[in-house]
């Protein structure tokens, strides 16, 4: 989780260190409060101290589930890069994420294909061998979208690459 304060307020879900530090590192910004969703942080210290210098003041980092800090999280905009995918529970996810937007949610997500599929079963199980906990999901595509137009969002941009879909939605009425 990565929320950045300017004259608006942008909430970045990310998975790992120094998730989301190319969009911190704008000049712009007012205020920054970080977190991660794993506890695996070695080296954020030094990213906050570099997102800190840049922002001017102490980035303020939150460890756990964006799903349970989220209530307590009021964004402009919400952008979730790469990580519906490392959470098991996409609608609770996704459903947090537009419950704290007043205006936008990017998110981007591996496309749902055979080849994806194929490369997330190694990935998968190559954890699963080294005892890592961690693991890949792929969602269906319509059900994020369904989460988000629940709850009065619609797609406004939309495009796809080789592995990845990226969708913003946008609050509507």
């Amino acid at each position: 989780l990565l929320a950045l304060d300017r004259r608006e307020q942008r909430a970045e879900v990310q998975r790992g260190r120094a998730a989301g530090v190319a969009e911190v590192l704008r000049p712009v910004l007012a205020r920054a409060v970080g977190g991660e969703l794993d506890a695996v942080a070695v080296g954020v210290r030094e990213v906050d101290g570099l997102v800190g210098a840049v922002v001017g003041r102490a980035v303020d980092r939150r460890l756990g589930d964006f799903t349970e800090l989220a209530p307590d999280i009021e964004a402009d905009d919400v952008v979730m890069n790469r990580v519906i995918c490392c959470y098991p529970f996409m609608e609770r996810l996704v459903g947090a994420a537009v419950s704290s937007s007043r205006r936008f949610v990017a998110a981007t997500f591996p496309r749902d294909r055979w080849g994806t599929k194929v490369a997330l079963a190694f990935d998968n199980t190559w954890c699963r061998i080294r005892g890592v906990d961690f693991r890949s999901f792929i969602h269906p595509p319509d059900d994020i979208v369904a989460v988000a137009r629940k709850a009065g969002f619609e797609v406004v941009f939309s495009d796809r690459d080789f592995i990845w879909n990226s969708v913003v939605f946008e609050k509507v009425g």
